[in-house]
């Protein structure tokens, strides 16, 4: 939750630093990649494991909050990038797609590449030195894919600023933005969802199916699924608009998760089937999202006049934070107890409820979150296109080439 604060102020420097050749964001991840990197490395330290639990708690609690800001500083100007890239509708299409891939490629190699190599022969005991020299692995690799970023990238939409907007006329717009709050609130449930299908789907196929071969795939399934869709994605969007097909997308999904849910089956490959079909829907918006904010941001300039890419990224960071702290107390809600330690079995009554939260949370997320979309999101395609040519003539004289 402190994260998610943190976000909206780093969005808020960002918005209000100076516009410099590289950009307004470029800068902020040219400066803070290494400490961000560092912080990575820091948090996994293997000799912390020996002094006494309360120093290690003290220890995890100041790491982790330190990484939590720095990947702040970094995140939220790489997020407002999206929207200084380019004013082209298709190319926000193809940033929020791609960038969606990468994650999904990234996730996968975490999730199931990683594990591999974390323990000790055949332990289950995860080895610390081997983590510590993982995260300095991937530390490097970071700082190879930030270099490329600052160096292979170019902020083409660029607005000059000659003082700050007022923090309080900042807020009453932002109020006023129909656009932003409902994609908060819509970002907000998928989020939810999101960050609870891969843990769902772990007790599932662990509790109620016990078939942990099943799990593997159906881990892929929920991650990479989106991989599948990202070649479709622009001609999607162009055929029918971005918010029209994440509409349809969500509905199809709906269908497909609300039949898992009551059919109720006890076969993990039909199930599977169900998750496969219900991936590819719910993806759809998790491939788009990154569009959307971009599309929300153009709005925000449209109907105020003012540009506040970092401020209103950071606000749609805020809402995916939030979820992710509100995800984590389901597990609780159903009275689920953990089973990884000490062989504890699950009554009948929550390996059902384990069921039917794996299937119904999805179902009634999607619902939701597709209705609020239909009903009250106000950038359809042919108000994105609008919106796009009052920023392209605006932009003129800015515009990099």
């Amino acid at each position: 939750f402190f994260d998610a604060f943190i976000d909206v102020v780093v969005g808020r420097l960002a918005d209000n630093s100076e516009l410099t050749s590289k950009g307004r964001f470029t800068p902020w991840i040219i400066r803070m990649k290494y400490p961000l990197l560092v912080s990575a490395i820091i948090l996994w330290v293997p000799l912390i494991s020996g002094v006494p639990l309360g120093a290690r708690i003290v220890y995890a609690f100041v790491t982790y909050l330190a990484f939590g800001i720095l990947y702040s500083f970094v995140n939220i100007p790489y997020g407002s990038m999206a929207s200084a890239i380019s004013d082209d509708p298709d190319h926000k299409t193809a940033l929020s797609t791609w960038r969606s891939v990468g994650a999904a490629v990234g996730s996968a190699i975490v999730s199931y590449i990683v594990p591999l190599v974390m323990y000790a022969g055949n332990s289950k005991q995860i080895n610390g030195a081997r983590f510590f020299f993982g995260a300095a692995v991937f530390a490097a690799l970071g700082t190879v894919c930030y270099v490329a970023l600052t160096r292979l990238t170019t902020e083409r939409v660029r607005v000059e600023k000659s003082e700050p907007v007022p923090f309080g006329k900042m807020l009453r717009d932002m109020a006023h933005n129909r656009a932003l709050l409902v994609l908060v609130i819509v970002d907000l449930v998928v989020v939810i969802n999101q960050n609870l299908s891969g843990t769902m789907l772990t007790y599932l196929y662990n509790d109620y199916f016990q078939n942990k071969t099943m799990m593997s795939i159906a881990l892929v399934f929920n991650f990479t699924t989106v991989i599948l869709i990202a070649p479709f994605a622009g001609a999607i969007v162009r055929r029918f608009g971005r918010k029209e097909s994440a509409v349809t997308a969500l509905l199809f999904a709906v269908v497909v998760y609300g039949s898992l849910f009551l059919v109720h089956t006890h076969s993990p490959a039909v199930y599977l089937v169900g998750l496969f079909f219900g991936s590819l829907g719910a993806g759809v918006f998790n491939l788009m999202v990154w569009a959307f904010i971009t599309d929300v941001i153009d709005n925000h300039e449209v109907l105020t006049g003012d540009r506040e890419d970092g401020v209103v990224y950071g606000v749609n960071s805020f809402a995916r934070k939030v979820a992710q702290g509100i995800g984590g107390l389901m597990l609780s809600i159903i009275g689920y107890v953990e089973s990884n330690r000490g062989g504890a079995q699950q009554t009948a009554q929550v390996v059902d409820r384990i069921y039917n939260l794996a299937a119904g949370l999805p179902a009634g997320c999607c619902l939701v979150a597709a209705l609020v979309l239909l009903f009250l999101y106000p950038l359809s395609r042919r108000r994105v296109a609008e919106n796009a040519e009052v920023i392209k003539e605006r932009h003129a004289t800015n515009t990099v080439i």
